[in-house]
């Protein structure tokens, strides 16, 4: 009775966190865009305030930052506000590294993001990653000199982090499953739902 009872708990914890941590985090950012936008109309409008207009000011100005900066005429102008962050030794690596890692993935026209199954010959093991890179084109020569191979990311589970390995392109196996859930199955090791399979005892 008492192992029953802690695995209903944990049963019932696992089922509440997500959905409370994501309720807390939309809660917190409808009251923080609310709670701007009421500070710069109400100087306007005076009492008057349509509820979710701050959500609505801060998607527009999502958006036009993004119509601005795809605008070929403010590139230069973007490389000069970047240029503190791309001069400065510490804030040089964080904010570059951001920035590829949100580039990456971002919306391309022909996407370069590819889950695949990485398995050496003669290993049974495999393993999910991520290609991020099809060309060692712009690398060090001792990295460009590797023909026809792929740099793989390999997510790890429970914590952001990973490996990056160069591997022959003919060890890694495409997989049909978008770059988003790989990541989201990486973060929790694969682990397979009772909801989903399992004898449910």
């Amino acid at each position: 009775m008492k192992r029953r009872l802690y695995r209903y708990f944990f049963r019932g914890l696992i089922t509440f966190l997500p959905v409370f941590l994501t309720l807390y985090v939309l809660v917190m950012f409808v009251t923080w865009t609310e709670s701007v936008a009421m500070k710069l109309v109400h100087p306007l409008t005076g009492d008057f305030y349509l509820p979710g207009l701050g959500i609505g000011l801060g998607a527009l100005l999502i958006i036009g930052l993004g119509a601005l900066v795809s605008r070929p005429e403010t590139a230069r102008w973007l490389s000069m506000l970047e240029l503190p962050f791309n001069n400065l030794p510490v804030v040089k690596s964080i904010y570059s590294s951001l920035k590829n890692f949100a580039d990456y993935f971002a919306p391309h026209a022909k996407s370069p993001q590819q889950v695949v199954l990485l398995r050496m010959p003669g290993n049974e093991m495999g393993i999910v990653g991520l290609i991020t890179r099809q060309s060692m084109a712009g690398l060090p020569a001792e990295l460009s000199e590797l023909e026809d191979q792929v740099a793989v990311y390999l997510p790890m589970g429970y914590m952001i982090g990973g490996y990056t390995v160069f591997v022959p392109r003919a060890w890694v196996t495409p997989v049909n499953m978008s770059v988003e859930e790989a990541m989201r199955m990486a973060l929790i090791a694969f682990m397979s739902s009772n909801r989903t399979g399992g004898t449910g005892n």
